[in-house]
C-alpha cells in the first residue's frame, strides 16, 4: 500500500513536471521567467514551509509543551511583514537571482561566506527533516533505511532536473493540496474514535484538556515564556525565509512586488491555523490514547506515527486506507521542502559560489551534486533519532547556522554602510570568515555556562543573540 501510494504520487508528480516545464533554461529553472500567479505561490508556501518533521513531530509537541508552539506562530506573522514590507522591495530593486548577491555591499568575501552559511545550513536543516519521513517510510516498507533515503532523493532528482522553480510553483500548489485532505482526514478518523457528538463538543475537550495550555507569561526563564517564544518567532521567519535563498526564490517569481507581497502576508496569515491544526490533532491523539488505555510513546515524535503504524491498538477500522492517507501526508510535506531546498542550493552555488548564472551545463552537474550531498546528510542524521522532539533541534540547528547570516545582512543593510562606504572602510579580508565561525562558538559556550550559573535557559532566542554577536563583531574587525 505504501510503495503504491510513492509511485503514484511520484507519477503525478512526473506528468506535472512534464506539463510545466516549457524549456529547461537557466531563466526559468532559477526564476521561472518572473511570470507565476501570486496565489500560487501563497498556497503552494503553506506546503513548502510544513515539512515532514512539522507532520510528524508537530502534533508530538503536545506531551511537553502543550500548545505554546503557538506563540512562536503568532510572532511568525510579524516576521512574513518584515520580509514582504523590508526585504522584498531591495531583493526586487536590486532585480537578484540569488539573494545573497547584497552581502556583496560589505565585499566578496562576505558575499561568498553568506552563501556558503546558507548552503550549510540548508543541507544539514533538510537532511533533519527528511530523515524522520525516510525513517517511517523505510519501516513501513521494510526496506533498509540507506535504501529509502537514496531512492526518495533520486524521484526528487528526476522530476525537478528540467524546470526547476518553474516545476515547483505548480508542484507546491499540487502537494500542499495533498497534505491538507491527508491532515484533515486523519483529525476525523481521530475525531470519530473519541465519540464526540459535535465539533462543538469536541472543541470544547481539546480546550479543557490539560495539554492544550497556550500561553505561558509567569516563568521568565521557561524557553515557553510568551516574549522570548513571540520574538523568537519573528527573527525565525525574517532568518528561515527572508535570509533564505529556498524560500525567497518562490516569492521572486512572482510577476511584480505587489504580487510578491501578496504572497507572503497570505501565506503567513495561513501558518498559524495550519499548525493549530495540527497541535489539535496532538491534543486529540492524547485524549484517543488515553481512551483507549494506550500508554503514550517515550518519544513525542512517535505520538501520530504510533498511531498509524499501530492502529490495531485503538480498534481503527480500515487501516490501511488511513496507513495510506498518513504516507500521503508524509511524502507530500517531504517532497515540498527537500525539492524546493534542492533547487534552492544548486541555484545558489551557481550563482554565488561559480558564478556561472547562464551556465546550464554547470547547472545539471550542481544538481546532481547537491542531490549526492542532500542523500550523505541525511543518511548521517541517524544520530537525531535519539531525540525527543526533532522541529525543537531543528529551531536549534537553526539558530546555531542562520544566526550569521543575520548579522550580515543586519550589517550590510544598516544606514551607516552607506557613510562607511564613501570612506572606504570596509572589514579587513578574513575577518568576515572568522567573526561568522566565531559567533555559533560564543553562543554554543553561553548556551552550556549560562544555565549552570543563572538558571536561564535559552530558548529560540539564541538565533536573536548570534545575530547580534555577528553584527558587533563585524563592526570591531574595521577598527
Amino acid at each position: 500500500m505504501v510503495l503504491v501510494v510513492i509511485l503514484t504520487y511520484f507519477l503525478l508528480l512526473l506528468a506535472v513536471s512534464r506539463l510545466s516545464v516549457r524549456n529547461n533554461k537557466n531563466s526559468a529553472f532559477f526564476l521561472a521567467g518572473r511570470q507565476s500567479p501570486w496565489y500560487m505561490v501563497a498556497f503552494g508556501m503553506v506546503g513548502a514551509s510544513i515539512s515532514g518533521v512539522t507532520f510528524v513531530s508537530v502534533p508530538g509537541m503536545v506531551m511537553h509543551s502543550g500548545m505554546t508552539y503557538l506563540q512562536t506562530c503568532m510572532g511568525f506573522i510579524l516576521g512574513y511583514f518584515a520580509v514582504a514590507f523590508v526585504l522584498l522591495p531591495i531583493y526586487y530593486r536590486m532585480n537578484l537571482t540569488s539573494i545573497y548577491t547584497v552581502l556583496r555591499g560589505i565585499n566578496d568575501e562576505a558575499y561568498k561566506t553568506g552563501a556558503m552559511f546558507f548552503i550549510i545550513s540548508k543541507l544539514l536543516g533538510s537532511a533533519a527533516k527528511f530523515f524522520v519521513p525516510c525513517f517511517i517510510i523505510s519501516g513501513a516498507l521494510g526496506v533498509n533505511f540507506y535504501l529509502t533515503t537514496i531512492a526518495l532523493l533520486v524521484l526528487i532528482w528526476l522530476y525537478t532536473r528540467r524546470g526547476g522553480i518553474r516545476t515547483l510553483v505548480w508542484t507546491d500548489t499540487l502537494q500542499t493540496l495533498c497534505m491538507l485532505v491527508a491532515l484533515l482526514v486523519i483529525i476525523y478518523k481521530v475525531y470519530t474514535l473519541l465519540d464526540f457528538h459535535g465539533v462543538g463538543e469536541c472543541l470544547s475537550a481539546v480546550a479543557a484538556n490539560g495539554y492544550s495550555g497556550v500561553f505561558e507569561f509567569g516563568d521568565w526563564d521557561s524557553p515557553n515564556n510568551f516574549f522570548k517564544c513571540f520574538v523568537a518567532g519573528i527573527f525565525i521567519v525574517i532568518v528561515m525565509t527572508g535570509l533564505d535563498q529556498d524560500m525567497m526564490q518562490k516569492n521572486l517569481t512572482c510577476k511584480s512586488l505587489r504580487d510578491a507581497q501578496k504572497d507572503m502576508c497570505t501565506y503567513g496569515f495561513a501558518f498559524l491555523p495550519v499548525n493549530a491544526l495540527f497541535l489539535t490533532l496532538g491534543v486529540m491523539l492524547t485524549m484517543l490514547y488515553a481512551k483507549e488505555g494506550v500508554a503514550l510513546p517515550e518519544k513525542a515524535d512517535e505520538l501520530l506515527s504510533q498511531f498509524i503504524v499501530h492502529s490495531s491498538q485503538f480498534t481503527v477500522s480500515s487501516s490501511f486506507l488511513l496507513l495510506a492517507i498518513f504516507t500521503l501526508g508524509i511524502i507530500a510535506t517531504s517532497f515540498s521542502t527537500v525539492d524546493s531546498a534542492l533547487t534552492a542550493l544548486t541555484t545558489s552555488f551557481c550563482v554565488d559560489i561559480l558564478g556561472k548564472e547562464d551556465d546550464e551545463k554547470a547547472r545539471r552537474y550542481v544538481h546532481i551534486g547537491m542531490t549526492l550531498a542532500l542523500i550523505l546528510c541525511t543518511v548521517m542524521f541517524n544520530v537525531v533519532s535519539t531525540t525527543s522532539s526533532l522541529i525543537n533541534t531543528i529551531y536549534t540547528l537553526v539558530s546555531y547556522t542562520y544566526g550569521p547570516l543575520l548579522g550580515l545582512f543586519a550589517y550590510a543593510l544598516s544606514p551607516l554602510k552607506e557613510r562607511e562606504r564613501e570612506l572606504g572602510r570596509k572589514p579587513r579580508w578574513g575577518s568576515v570568515a572568522l567573526v561568522c565561525f566565531a559567533s555559533p562558538l560564543i553562543c554554543f559556550a553561553a548556551d552550556m555556562l549560562v544555565p549552570r550559573f543563572t538558571g536561564y535557559h535559552f530558548g529560540y532566542e539564541l538565533l536573536l543573540l548570534n545575530g547580534i554577536i555577528t553584527y558587533v563583531g563585524l563592526k570591531i574587525t574595521k577598527i
